[in-house]
């Protein structure tokens, strides 16, 4: 009898870590965007942080994104809304904001100074950031694109940010990609995107997993 509970403990003992890792709770991540977040004229199963969820479940990843897509946001925006859209108990959050800043003109100096007080003031709550970039728009002069384009370079260099350096990838100046506005993903657009980030996602889920670890 003695000899049957020590197998049986024993046997308990052996299944506890995939007993603990069957129970671990996911990772809640936050995509904090705009439109090309948000999934603008998509249904929400179509949307960037959906598609992404479903593709890294499809991995064996234990994940929930969060949509924080605001249509029309810019980086401004975003750092005006930060607290609320980010939650106590945020694992990480995938930074997607600037195209409208590029797209209105916007001094970058003003972008790069706004997604830094965002990169940091998560920081402070111990919240890691995957920075999603964005290059400018070819008729925006040479001098603007060089300014622009460091920025997110720039950023991750400076905070030890995985990147991903071009959020459009594969999907800018597409047409099969793009909406009729020449600017927005398509819900193939959105598979493209979410194949393209997907190796930085991952690199950085194993980054969230050792500091939850």
């Amino acid at each position: 009898m003695l000899l049957f509970a020590a197998v049986t403990l024993a046997g308990l003992a052996s299944l506890a870590p995939g007993i603990a890792r069957a129970e671990e709770a996911p990772l809640k991540l936050v995509a904090l965007g705009d439109s090309l977040t948000a999934g603008y004229r998509l249904p929400a199963d179509a949307a960037f942080p959906a598609v992404l969820e479903k593709a890294l479940k499809a991995r064996g990843h234990k994940v929930e994104i969060a949509n924080a897509g605001v249509s029309g946001d810019t980086s401004t925006g975003g750092l005006d809304r930060l607290d609320w859209s980010v939650p106590d108990g945020t694992d990480g959050v995938i930074l997607e904001l600037g195209a409208n800043d590029m797209l209105r003109g916007t001094d970058p100096a003003v972008t790069r100074k706004a997604l830094e007080t965002i990169i940091v003031r998560l920081k402070e709550r111990g919240i890691p950031v995957l920075l999603a970039g964005m290059l400018a728009a070819p008729n925006l002069g040479t001098e603007y694109r060089a300014r622009f384009d460091a920025i997110y370079p720039d950023l991750a260099r400076a905070h030890d940010l995985v990147l991903y350096p071009f959020f459009l990838d594969g999907v800018a100046g597409q047409r099969t990609n793009t909406l009729d506005d020449g600017l927005h993903p398509t819900a193939k657009g959105i598979e493209r995107v979410v194949e393209g980030i997907l190796p930085s996602v991952e690199t950085f889920l194993t980054r969230l997993e050792r500091k939850k670890g």
